[in-house]
């Protein structure tokens, strides 16, 4: 890398560009990996970590680099496509080095890392020469000029060795992240180690952990909860989607099941217990109870305002339910469907109630997954409406909540990607 400057600030990196020498686009950086030598010995970066299409990060030895610069990274086309994986002493940057606390070696307290420099030595290798930190607190010989939240560069010397195994805030990786969809920041958490997953994802806002949350394996959203006060657990549910509520709440043990269900907000709780109430495998299980539903005197521009909603799925977003008041599930009588296309090309003063889908049947809420699967692919639809025994409309089912059951358990750590030319080498 002859043409780089001999050391770099790895915050400065994340996000950027990764290209092959034709100019074809790689991926996006997502992390910096350095190889832990022991005591008194700088840590040696072995390479970067790349998000490439299909929100999967793979491996890119620090050899096969052969530009950086603040606007793109190129390296070489032999790439191993495979799903990275942490060995031995290696060691992420961004997840388990930012925040990380130190103690500085001058006697003035403690500090927490905000950034890393690496540095290219004259035999060509790239080690971790500078750190970047915050101060923390007064140390017990605070130094003259000295004060808390001072942010400076110091030598990797002048730091005690990180702790790894201690406990470690998770500011900077969230910040640092704040741009990656709930899906993708899930597979970043997927990927971490449970003491890491944890800390992250106590850092996260209500809102974001449970959108979070609705991404990760059944595994991994159970570790978490489990790990949360209960009392903020319960929040972290109700702003999850019901049919994900429901389902998370049902891997936990019944006595913790029915305490979360008892703080949780009445309305928010009585939404996951109907959907707890139906049996597995059926189409009220799997259902969401807050479709779009509107009355029959609805206009087109009304309905075209709801589905507007930004934290509406394009699956629910596709189709407006019409049933007679109440308007909350379990509706009045279900009247039929008006499927988004349609509003697009009717008149905003249009009434829902003239326009109405009835040729489209509603599947009933104890039906068996195959049939729902059968009638969405039959007629190509996205959603479908969920009625009971009296005809009200208990909810919807979606391609999505489909998909989901279907799929294996662990298909979001599967990796069907064919290796690359070149193995998995750190040098």
């Amino acid at each position: 890398m002859s043409s780089n400057p001999t050391r770099v600030f790895v915050a400065r990196l994340l996000g950027l560009d990764v290209f092959d020498p034709l100019g074809d686009r790689l991926g996006r950086l997502r992390d910096a990996v350095v190889l832990d030598r022991g005591p008194g010995r700088r840590p040696q970066a072995v390479g970067i970590v790349v998000e490439v299409p299909g929100r999967k990060r793979v491996f890119v030895p620090i050899t096969r680099i052969t530009s950086m610069d603040p606007g793109q990274i190129i390296c070489t086309g032999l790439v191993n496509l495979r799903r990275f994986e942490q060995r031995g002493a290696e060691t992420l940057v961004v997840a388990e080095l930012f925040d990380r606390r130190v103690v500085l070696k001058d006697g003035s307290g403690e500090a927490a890392i905000e950034d890393i420099a690496i540095e290219q030595n004259r035999a060509g290798d790239w080690q971790v020469s500078a750190l970047f930190v915050r101060r923390l607190q007064d140390g017990p010989r605070l130094l003259r000029g000295r004060r808390r939240g001072e942010e400076l560069i110091i030598d990797w010397e002048d730091a005690w060795h990180w702790d790894l195994t201690g406990p470690q805030a998770a500011t900077a990786f969230v910040a640092q992240h704040d741009d990656l969809k709930p899906a993708d920041f899930a597979e970043a958490l997927h990927e971490m180690s449970g003491k890491r997953r944890i800390e992250v994802a106590a850092e996260l806002q209500d809102e974001r952990l449970a959108d979070v949350l609705q991404e990760l394996p059944d595994d991994d959203q159970v570790q978490i909860l489990q790990a949360l006060d209960v009392e903020r657990a319960a929040d972290v549910l109700e702003e999850m989607d019901p049919d994900d509520a429901a389902d998370l709440l049902n891997e936990l043990p019944e006595e913790q099941k029915e305490e979360l269900l008892q703080l949780m907000e009445p309305e928010d709780a009585r939404d996951v217990r109907r959907l707890l109430s139906y049996e597995e495998d059926t189409a009220g299980s799997l259902m969401t109870p807050v479709p779009v539903i509107l009355p029959p005197e609805a206009t087109v521009a009304e309905a075209l305002a709801h589905v507007r909603r930004e934290e509406l799925t394009p699956a629910l977003a596709s189709s407006i339910f019409v049933c007679r008041p109440p308007l909350e599930t379990p509706t009045g009588r279900y009247l039929g469907v008006v499927h988004i296309q349609q509003l697009l090309r009717a008149a905003p003063p249009e009434a829902l109630g003239n326009m109405l889908d009835t040729d489209l049947e509603a599947v009933n809420d104890k039906a068996s997954i195959s049939e729902v699967s059968r009638m969405l692919a039959t007629y190509n639809l996205n959603s479908l409406p969920v009625v009971n025994d009296g005809g009200r409309l208990v909810g919807a089912v979606t391609v999505d909540d489909v998909l989901d059951h279907l799929l294996p358990d662990d298909w979001r750590a599967a990796d069907d990607a064919p290796a690359g030319p070149q193995g998995r080498t750190n040098g």
